[in-house]
């Protein structure tokens, strides 16, 4: 398994796991505002291969290029698609397992949305997390996070709010099957690829894995 391309530069690393169907404008400014409020020397974003929480999702490959072009500006920014080439569902315990593989010495930040950090305790061996890493959980201003049971999971968990931007990616993508315009909620490489691609122009998800 490939480590991303990060130099060997990195005392703290961020992860940002998600379908990333698509990446948008919302991803984006979580991970600008953690890799400030965090001091972290470096950022991935994941795409989920095979999230065990959805029934349906795009294209693996589609998904991780559309992330790439995104990060593409941003230079502690970086792509894997760890959880891309592994078989069978995505867990949260075996990417941060794979990564603290990768890299042994620096402290690891998981990064996700408060909503799926409330339910932490229901993950596949969520015990195990708080040997791994910290938990940074973001939440909107005017919102808090409800955080699991420490004695369920036994992680340190970080609350970070960022500025509020009501987008999501299964708005984006009704958006683009109705023919509305979507330019200006994710980046313009990610619109562009999407045109090309024909991506999203049936309701739902277009290509399913």
């Amino acid at each position: 398994m490939k480590a991303p391309d990060m130099g060997t530069d990195v005392g703290r690393l961020g992860i940002l796991g998600g379908t990333f169907d698509p990446i948008h404008l919302g991803h984006l400014v979580a991970a600008s505002e953690a890799l400030y409020a965090f001091s972290l020397d470096r950022l991935v974003l994941v795409p989920a291969g095979r999230p065990w929480q959805k029934a349906a999702y795009s294209d693996a490959e589609d998904r991780l290029l559309m992330t790439t072009l995104a990060a593409a500006t941003h230079p502690r920014l970086s792509v894997s698609r760890i959880e891309l080439d592994r078989p069978g569902p995505t867990y949260t315990v075996e990417t941060l397992e794979a990564f603290r593989d990768l890299f042994p010495h620096p402290a690891l930040f998981f990064i996700m949305g408060a909503d799926v950090v409330a339910e932490m305790s229901s993950w596949h061996r969520a015990g195990e997390i708080a040997g791994l890493g910290e938990v940074i959980a973001v939440t909107r201003p005017g919102r808090h996070l409800r955080a699991p049971s420490a004695d369920e999971t036994r992680a340190t968990i970080h609350e970070l709010e960022i500025p509020a931007l009501d987008i999501s990616s299964t708005a984006i993508r009704a958006r683009v099957a109705e023919g509305k315009p979507f330019d200006y909620l994710v980046p313009a490489q990610v619109a562009r690829f999407i045109r090309e691609q024909g991506l999203y122009v049936t309701p739902g998800i277009s290509k399913s894995v």
